[in-house]
């Protein structure tokens, strides 16, 4: 194969990959004019159309599936026995791609990454935030991030955090105007704010437990949103009642009295954040020194 046909083929690839001609083009490091001659070379050497374009997306036409479900093993392939060398000589170096959802991002990954860099200088980390549990293997990352009940199967996982609770808060300012529920039946009668699942575009259903009943409930409010910080932003603003994940911004937010937890009986406690890779890999060095910085294993007790 001449490197002219190989990279016609890593682009269709990464606009498959991508559903998109500008991230796929900023991943590849091209302008998405140069990307887009790229698939029309592409598309005239083979004398078929690979891919259906509107304005608004991109999907590959029953032909480019074909092609694509043909190759895209064949760079993962090359991707593991590229990574392989690399980690022979046991330099930790290269560039290692993460997927995590927003809350690993922000709590795990965030608060690590100088030190990570200062102890890592070689590694680019390369880390997509999804909260839609997209396939790692097919999206070519090296590790994904996600709830130990999500993980994905045939994968080797490592534990990153406990277990982590679900519990209602709602600002002061709310609960004064409105009132505090004290069962949660009565939350049909409140302001709630809802979370939308980025890839099956459902509502979730809150979930909560007693010491001895579980309820599913679907609510109601001026909010729906896919991203936590936005919904964390309307709890602090009055808009409603929000059942989130108690982390360290929850329990700052109660200390500093910006937030109060209501139907403290009814909550329910979720598999933690684990780590995961696909088990026909070594994990390269990169990825171990990344997981010895997000369990804390790297740091010299003083």
């Amino acid at each position: 194969m001449r490197g002219a046909e190989f990279s016609e083929l890593k682009a269709f690839a990464a606009v498959v990959e991508r559903a998109s001609f500008a991230r796929a083009a900023d991943q590849l490091g091209l302008t998405p004019s140069a990307l887009s001659q790229t698939i029309r070379q592409l598309e005239t050497r083979l004398g078929v159309r690979l891919l259906n374009r509107t304005t608004r997306s991109v999907a590959p036409t029953e032909a480019g599936v074909r092609l694509y479900e043909r190759i895209a093993p064949l760079f993962e392939e090359m991707h593991a026995a590229v990574a392989e060398a690399v980690s022979s000589n046991r330099r930790t170096a290269g560039t290692l791609r993460i997927n995590t959802p927003g809350l690993a991002a922000r709590t795990l990954i965030a608060p690590r990454l100088g030190r990570f860099h200062r102890m890592h200088p070689e590694v680019v980390l390369d880390i997509v935030i999804d909260d839609s549990l997209s396939d790692i293997v097919a999206g070519r990352f090296d590790a994904g991030i996600r709830f130990g009940a999500r993980l994905e199967q045939d994968m080797i996982a490592v534990r990153l955090t406990p277990d982590l609770r679900l519990s209602a808060v709602a600002a002061p300012d709310y609960l004064s105007r409105c009132g505090e529920p004290t069962t949660p039946a009565e939350l049909q009668h409140h302001a709630c704010i809802n979370w939308r699942f980025p890839g099956s575009g459902r509502l979730y259903r809150w979930q909560m437990q007693s010491a001895d009943e579980q309820l599913e409930l679907a609510v109601s409010g001026p909010l729906i949103a896919n991203h936590p910080d936005l919904m964390m932003a309307a709890a602090l603003q009055g808009l409603g009642i929000l059942y989130t994940f108690d982390d360290g911004d929850v329990e700052a937010a109660v200390a500093a009295g910006q937030l109060r937890r209501v139907l403290p009986g009814w909550s329910v406690t979720q598999p933690g954040l684990h780590l995961y890779y696909a088990n026909r890999r070594h994990p390269r060095p990169a990825l171990r020194a990344f997981i010895d910085c997000l369990l804390d294993r790297d740091v010299i007790p003083g």
